[in-house]
């Protein structure tokens, strides 16, 4: 894992100005959310991922307090919840907000399955299309996503800008956003971010600043250097999916879960 990589930048449309500044990796001095990453609750398989996902050392860098409004965009099963959930319960508050229909649903699942776990999380729906429950407009200090914005771009250019577009209002003047993606080098065809499930970081930024965040810092966390990014099935060809089921299994074992860009955006004051 390379020592993450900190960029205070200045953002034209697609381009990153910065001069880089090699740092320490985040330190988590926070006890409560050590506390939560180590919680018996979390299953044996969701924390084998801690060394790919590094969840304390992410959250730390994006400056998660325990008394934050924080919104979790598209969380999926609810990895992050397993975390978020407690760490935020007694001063804060977590929203997760999915899409209409099974991203809910499974979500949901979870959800009402540990009343006394995730009974004060709150339920809201994004993108907003014709239908759902919008998160409230400036009312979260955090947003979070993590592997989603290429869902988005499946969706279109414009589908992935309107997302972006209803993050920076649903947070407040000051508000960050954070973001993990997988990470497709500069170098590589952009077509591959229609299937792959790759994103370059250029376009991350792009979207990000036409709705009108800035870029304030990155980091190499959730970097591995051993993904090439070119699979037979994209990145789900790497684990935890293993699309290509036993076949070469061990290789991308070897490999690990991909490469991965850490994002930190800000909504201006002003």
């Amino acid at each position: 894992m390379r020592t993450p990589l900190i960029i205070a930048s200045a953002i034209a449309a697609t381009a990153v100005v910065a001069t880089p500044m090699l740092i320490a990796r985040p330190t988590v001095a926070n006890k409560s959310l050590a506390a939560a990453v180590a919680a018996p609750h979390r299953s044996d398989a969701n924390k084998a991922r801690d060394k790919y996902r590094n969840p304390a050392a992410t959250l730390t860098f994006f400056g998660i307090k325990p008394s934050d409004n924080v919104v979790e965009l598209y969380p999926g099963g609810g990895w992050y919840t397993e975390i978020l959930a407690p760490y935020l319960s007694a001063k804060g508050s977590y929203t997760v907000a999915a899409p209409v229909g099974r991203g809910a649903d499974n979500i949901a699942k979870k959800l009402d399955g540990d009343a006394a776990l995730y009974g004060k999380v709150k339920r809201a729906n994004f993108p907003i299309k014709d239908a759902g429950t919008p998160v409230a407009p400036g009312s979260a200090d955090v947003a979070l996503t993590f592997r989603n914005v290429h869902n988005w771009r499946f969706g279109g250019t414009d589908a992935a800008q309107t997302a972006f577009n209803q993050i920076y209002d649903m947070l407040k003047p000051g508000g960050v956003l954070g973001i993990v993606e997988h990470r497709l080098p500069e170098s590589m065809d952009s077509a591959l971010e229609e299937k792959s499930g790759y994103m370059k970081k250029s376009s991350v930024i792009a979207f990000a600043t036409k709705a009108g965040f800035k870029l304030v810092s990155e980091s190499d966390i959730n970097a591995n250097l051993k993904d090439t990014h070119a699979w037979p099935d994209g990145v789900w060809t790497l684990p935890p999916v293993y699309r290509l089921g036993d076949k070469d299994r061990e290789k991308y074992a070897a490999i690990g879960e991909s490469d991965r860009m850490t994002l930190k955006f800000v909504k201006p004051k002003k």
